[in-house]
């Protein structure tokens, strides 16, 4: 069994309340038809997608109604009984399941569109609204969601907020913190803040919305969410280049700013063994082979004659200068170029974009991976990898690193035949104490949950982490809301 439970990492159970029979008769009556307790059930609930670690839950609750959730909460905070706030349950830290035996509380089924303003682009919804079903609503509207990650088919826009998501439209659109505009929030107490505001310019006060926004459901419950949607671009192009050095793809990344501009929307990097698991564990070929280092380009924009134009430009500067050796490229146009490398079919954009979108994927198949999600300076971004291939030798299976360029965010991934604590105790602190020295972040949007918090100190003041305390304590005064997460013990 790959999961690991909490007593294997030490952990010890608060003194919270155990649920009883008494707890699911009310539960029941105030949520009929669900509540779920039977234990095969609630087997994937308790199991973070990784399948890295497991709760024990004997209750899983699925409220419709921000009401419903403020009742839930009234009555576990008069009880003490400690609750696990999940979405979609694709976090990548641990912060999505229980440590013990949590109450699970479910957002699935509060999954309604509120409202779409098409003047302003504004979507208001509830917090269990899938990322990728929200997308499709906005296209047939003529917008797109402002945020793109491979786990798009499944996760929760509430849940990505919870954890401040960054994903694959970052460099172009920026983080949640500067696109979502309100928030509906319940707190540990069950009382409800409404921060739900539509309006792009709001300067009275504090900005409440920005303490939930990324605190992991440690603060409250993200119930209903009012986000800035960008116009759907109408004219998207993707270029699959292959470099021979990781100076070659900075070099490439700064002409590439330099020539496209406003028009680049992506910019990411995987190394060759990144392609090679994708190919071997997941069956997908890729158009470019024989370099050690791939970047995937994407460019949006309103007008194709001009998005070509201005990739041609770079693209025949990056071949003629030596960047790249050899690329792909799928545009908008059906048009064939006659060019031996350069390949124009719409139906490859998705192709292309899974080389890169399934490598998180297509790692989990190669063994038990350890994770690292890394924002570095740019310059310094491989060498991690570099430096962690050479201390752990052939104690690891696989060392590999992409991510996105244009925003320093570097995934490090690591596998093993199986959890090794030998070996986890060769790449921590390790990594992060490398990072430290570099004035990184140990965490640039997976966020800390229940693996990394121990390790906030790398990256934050003991002023600052007193200060998150201070606010935890005063937001919920029994910790009940996702306890053992996010802050250290």
């Amino acid at each position: 069994e790959v999961a690991l439970t909490s007593e294997r990492f030490g952990v010890q159970r608060l003194p919270f309340s155990r649920v009883g029979d008494r707890d699911v008769a009310f539960f029941e009556r105030v949520l009929p038809g669900r509540v779920v307790t039977d234990p095969e059930e609630l087997k994937p609930f308790n199991v973070d997608w990784l399948q890295s670690v497991r709760g024990c839950s004997q209750l899983m609750l699925k409220p419709q109604t921000t009401a419903e959730v403020s009742q839930i909460l009234r009555y576990c905070y008069e009880r003490n009984l400690a609750v696990n706030p999940q979405g979609g349950n694709t976090g990548l830290v641990g912060g999505s399941v229980p440590v013990f035996d949590e109450i699970i509380l479910s957002t699935a089924l509060m999954n309604r569109i509120i409202s779409f303003d098409k003047v302003s682009g504004i979507l208001v919804c509830q917090a269990g609204c899938i990322l990728e079903k929200l997308n499709e609503y906005l296209e047939e509207q003529g917008f797109v969601m402002p945020l793109d990650l491979g786990a798009k088919g499944s996760c929760h826009v509430g849940g990505n907020v919870a954890t401040n998501a960054g994903g694959l439209r970052l460099l172009r659109y920026g983080s949640l913190r500067g696109t979502v505009l309100g928030l509906e929030v319940v707190l540990a107490d069950g009382s409800a803040l409404d921060c739900l505001a539509s309006l792009r310019k709001d300067n009275t006060g504090y900005d409440l919305k920005q303490l939930f926004i990324g605190s992991e459901g440690t603060l409250g419950v993200i119930t209903a969410v009012s986000i800035l949607c960008p116009q759907k671009p109408k004219a998207v192009n993707l270029a699959f280049l292959g470099c021979q050095s990781f100076a070659k793809v900075l070099e490439t990344f700064t002409t590439c700013r330099a020539m496209l501009g406003e028009i680049l929307s992506a910019y990411e990097f995987m190394d060759e063994k990144c392609v090679e698991l994708v190919e071997r564990h997941l069956k997908l070929s890729s158009p470019v082979t024989g370099s050690p280092f791939y970047v995937l380009i994407e460019t949006s924009g309103s007008n194709s004659t001009h998005d070509e134009e201005k990739l041609n430009s770079f693209l025949e500067q990056a071949m003629t200068s030596g960047l790249a050796t050899d690329g792909t490229v799928a545009t908008d146009d059906k048009k064939i170029k006659a060019s031996t490398w350069f390949i124009r079919i719409s139906s490859i954009h998705q192709a292309l974009w899974s080389l890169r979108e399934r490598i998180t994927e297509a790692l989990t198949h190669d063994g038990y991976v350890y994770k690292y999600d890394i924002s570095l300076p740019v310059g310094k971004l491989y060498d991690l990898v570099t430096d962690t291939r050479a201390r752990l030798g052939r104690s690891a299976k696989n060392v590999v690193g992409y991510g996105h360029l244009g925003d320093g965010n570097l995934h490090l991934n690591i596998t093993a035949e199986s959890y090794s604590h030998s070996l986890l105790e060769a790449i921590e602190p390790f990594v992060y104490e490398w990072t430290a020295r570099c004035d990184g972040s140990i965490s640039a949007e997976h966020g800390l949950g229940f693996k990394k918090k121990q390790f906030i100190g790398y990256s934050k003041a003991k002023e600052a982490v007193l200060l998150m305390q201070r606010f935890k304590a005063m937001l919920d005064p029994k910790g009940i809301l996702n306890p053992y997460k996010m802050l250290p013990s």
